[in-house]
């Protein structure tokens, strides 16, 4: 266990040190966030703070882990996200061009041998994806990917639910004796933290999607690679809890769009974090109550690790429609009317 508490403050060291010098660089090269009208922020904040986040990580895991294939190839795929994000910071790249970019990164990671090759089936045993191997991993890697990328809305928030999520599949793995998951769940939580110092309300600096893209990814590739020996342990239901606000948030996102007739990439304010701040929370407590719910789904998904298949699929149907009333609650999707209206934006 010392090893892992020592690549944890690695990286939660030097991504807090480094941030500063990222800091520094994004006003340099003019990578700033303007305030506009769906932007919480009230003045120029420097973004790019994903590259702080991805040089404490990546000297973590290469501390700790053996250097085999597989670390390569997570490596060289996640380096390949950052990129993306990084062009889209300082650039601007189309939605299009974007998804092509996480597709292709997706597909670098499963020819290193990474790929969901079976899924729990809750009514027992497992169901194998055979020739679906590949085609089902890129599209989770990359569905992922885009729910931490469309949750980093508030100050602090996407670093606090990517690290809480991270400390779950630790505790997970733990349980399963995954050491590698453990070794990479540990070094994202220590290099979010990091970063959480500088990107807490107020935030000095942000991650962008240099850095929401890469911890969606990394999240998203911790999954795969516990799925390939622990069906029950890893394979969706558990990082589908760990990633619990993320993905019900992009979820509601869709229907509720949907519902306007508009596009589903198309942004609005109807985000959780949007509906709480309009509930009258100011930005810390907003988020605070973003992280306790995430919280909560990473203890119900550690405790439902030693649980049945089908009592696992159970608690989780119970999870989504207690999520779905809270949803409906605050307006984040509305099932009687089409009006309400959250696109007060530019």
């Amino acid at each position: 266990m010392l090893k892992y508490i020592v690549a944890f403050a690695i990286a939660s060291l030097i991504t807090y040190v480094s941030t500063p010098i990222v800091k520094k660089l994004a006003f340099l090269i003019g990578a700033v966030d303007e305030p506009n009208a769906r932007r919480i922020n009230k003045h120029p904040i420097p973004s790019l703070g994903g590259i702080a986040i991805y040089v404490g990580f990546v000297l973590s895991v290469m501390l700790l882990l053996e250097h085999d294939i597989k670390l390569v190839g997570i490596i060289a795929s996640s380096t390949l996200i950052l990129i993306v994000g990084l062009v889209d910071d300082i650039k601007g790249i189309s939605p299009k061009s974007k998804f092509i970019w996480q597709i292709m990164a997706a597909i670098v990671l499963t020819s290193f041998g990474i790929k969901i090759q079976f899924i729990t089936n809750p009514f027992g045993g497992i169901l194998y994806l055979g020739k679906l191997s590949i085609p089902f991993t890129v599209l989770w890697l990359v569905a992922i990917t885009n729910t931490v990328n469309l949750i980093d809305g508030l100050d602090g928030l996407a670093a606090g639910v990517s690290s809480i999520a991270a400390l779950t599949l630790f505790a997970v793995a733990m349980q399963e004796s995954e050491f590698i998951v453990m070794a990479l769940a540990i070094a994202i939580a220590g290099a979010c933290l990091g970063f959480l110092q500088h990107n807490f309300n107020p935030a000095q600096i942000f991650m962008g999607d240099t850095g929401s893209l890469f911890l969606g990814f990394l999240l998203a590739t911790i999954s795969v690679i516990g799925s390939l020996k622990g069906a029950a342990a890893m394979t969706l239901i558990i990082p589908i809890l760990a990633l619990g606000v993320p993905i019900f948030d992009t979820m509601f996102a869709i229907i509720r769009r949907h519902q306007k007739g508009k596009p589903i990439f198309k942004a609005d304010k109807g985000h959780i974090h949007h509906r709480l701040l309009e509930f009258g929370l100011n930005h810390k407590q907003a988020v605070i109550v973003v992280y306790l719910v995430s919280i909560s789904l990473g203890m119900v998904a550690i405790a439902i690790n030693s649980a049945s298949e089908l009592q696992a699929l159970l608690l989780l149907i119970t999870i989504v429609v207690i999520l779905l009333y809270g949803s409906y609650k605050l307006d984040i999707i509305n099932l009687n009317s089409t009006n309400k209206n959250y696109e007060n934006i530019s």
